[in-house]
């Protein structure tokens, strides 16, 4: 194992941005999933919706556009960013203070 893989620091951070990029791909793959009418009754739908609701509890209805997918991608794909974003964020500045 690198060094630079002993930290850690660089551990918490890199764990940080993969949780990060796993809860913006569950946002991205419902509006995919959404835009692409995918069953709802499927269990698999109704699993990465729930996720999706619940990682996006705070976004999801934050816009009022009158076009449903509009409010799907702006609500769920701010959720996204924002936690690249964040996450990315924290991690980048956990690995620089190693």
């Amino acid at each position: 194992m690198s060094p630079r893989y002993r930290n850690g620091a660089n551990q918490a951070g890199t764990v940080i941005a993969i949780v990060a990029d796993i809860m913006a791909f569950i946002l991205g793959l419902w509006i995919l999933m959404y835009l692409l009418d995918a069953n709802p009754g499927n269990a698999l739908v109704q699993f990465v919706h729930d996720a999706a609701r619940w990682l996006a509890g705070w976004s999801h209805d934050l816009f009022t556009f009158d076009a449903a997918w509009a409010r799907v991608v702006a609500g769920y794909g701010l959720a996204a960013v924002v936690y690249l974003f964040v996450g990315h964020a924290i991690a980048g500045r956990m690995h620089r203070q190693h």
